[in-house]
């Protein structure tokens, strides 16, 4: 795809860092400038924390509803790559009754395949990350890791959404995946078997639990905006082992699904960074910077997670990022209103002492952890700060940046170039 090309009916938009860049707030405004119908979420789950804020200072941090629910009519589709919690779900619909939007339940849809994340994922993924003491990894102790894993050792037991509708099956897969936890990490702290069975009983009969075929019809139907989580330096595969996330961060489950409805190629594809390289919890982040006088409302210290840190720009990491993820059309530059703050911060392009940062084969974690050994020891070597932050960006990573954000709603975004200018139909 080219950006001269005819206007794309979709858009995929993922985080080119660690996460936390504004993938939240650039699906609200994609929502706000544009008729979308659906929003789909192609990978993580409940740990996902999207902020959108509204202009009349309403706030939702989204973690399985797209973020672009406070628009009327815009659904959401948890597809079969996401690990789902109904009991979250659950919270975060009555956060979203509190804030203005009551019928978000009635706008879900879950595909049924998609696996669910319990109360005995969750003790277990909190069990093993305490056990790591000073070596922890920085899971958000939500239980969708395990939830992966568990899947992936038991596939055939693993408790899947669609298993909601048939309590019979449902039970027994709840009883055998906490009895083989229990086994293998002590009683867990969760609740027993039939509460869990009612809670379920209760999502499935109010949220509209479909078959992988119910995408095709969607992206027939209107513009669809694919939802990542996480960012591509946490990728399962491309992350830097092993403070990495249980999923595909990149663009490919959601181009995955697209072909698989007729639709390859079909999607621009948007790559979110912030003007400053942040990190949620341990693992490398070269360019940190704890002189940086800079908080994030939306992003606090939390005991399972840890610090959120602060860098300059890192451009060689997000070059690496660009390069797993197999690049994209535009960029969207987001915090850009801190660096009219007065504020020495700087661009890295490249590592003292470390060439160019390249992507291997997915699955080779050694080759990973060795990456992660040689970055906890790299050095950054900084430009000097740039006059035009986003012509900078373009020229250190070698794509447009197509959108900037100088705040935190809609109204704080600007389209910078022809693939996002309002009106086009639609991208």
């Amino acid at each position: 795809m080219t950006l001269g090309a005819t206007a794309s009916p979709h858009a995929i938009v993922v985080d080119l860092g660690y996460g936390d860049a504004g993938k939240g707030t650039v699906v609200d405004w994609l929502c706000a400038t544009r008729p979308v119908r659906t929003v789909v979420r192609f990978n993580g789950g409940a740990q996902a924390a999207h902020n959108v804020v509204l202009r009349d200072g309403r706030h939702h941090t989204f973690a399985q509803f797209g973020a672009g629910t406070f628009h009327p009519g815009v659904r959401t589709h948890l597809s079969r790559h996401m690990v789902v919690d109904p009991l979250a779900l659950a919270a975060e619909a009555d956060h979203l009754a509190a804030v203005g939007v009551p019928d978000a339940l009635d706008r879900l849809t879950v595909d049924g395949e998609a696996l669910l994340a319990t109360p005995y994922h969750r003790a277990a993924n909190r069990a093993r990350e305490l056990a790591r003491g000073a070596d922890r990894h920085g899971s958000c102790g939500l239980g969708v890791g395990e939830a992966v894993a568990y899947g992936l050792a038991h596939a055939a037991d693993a408790p899947r959404v669609a298993d909601c509708r048939n309590p019979g099956q449902l039970r027994r897969r709840l009883a055998l995946l906490r009895d083989r936890l229990s086994a293998e990490l002590g009683p867990l702290e969760a609740p027993p078997v039939a509460d869990c069975l009612r809670a379920y009983r209760a999502f499935a009969e109010r949220v509209a639990i479909v078959d992988r075929d119910w995408l095709t019809g969607a992206l027939r139907a209107g513009p669809c905006v694919f939802e990542g989580a996480q960012g591509v330096l946490l990728d399962e595969w491309h992350g830097f082992h092993p403070y990495t996330t249980w999923s595909t961060t990149t663009f490919d489950n959601a181009e995955a699904l697209l072909a698989e409805a007729g639709a390859a190629g079909s999607a621009t594809r948007i790559g979110v960074l912030r003007t400053v390289t942040t990190r949620h919890g341990p693992g490398p982040l070269v360019t940190e910077d704890r002189a940086l006088p800079l908080t994030d409302p939306h992003n606090s210290t939390n005991p399972w997670q840890g610090h959120f840190r602060f860098g300059h720009f890192d451009a060689a990491a997000h070059a690496y990022a660009l390069a797993a993820a197999g690049g994209v059309d535009g960029l969207a530059l987001t915090h850009l209103d801190l660096t009219e703050r007065g504020l020495d911060l700087r661009i890295c392009r490249r590592y003292d002492g470390l060439d160019r940062l390249l992507p291997g084969p997915p699955g080779d974690l050694d080759r990973q952890t060795a990456l992660t050994a040689r970055l906890q020891q790299a050095r950054p070597v900084y430009d000097p700060p740039p006059a035009d932050w986003p012509t900078a960006v373009e020229q250190a990573l070698d794509a447009p940046v197509v959108l900037t954000s100088h705040g935190p709603t809609a109204d704080h975004k600007t389209p910078r170039g022809a693939l996002l200018v309002k009106g086009r139909a639609p991208y």
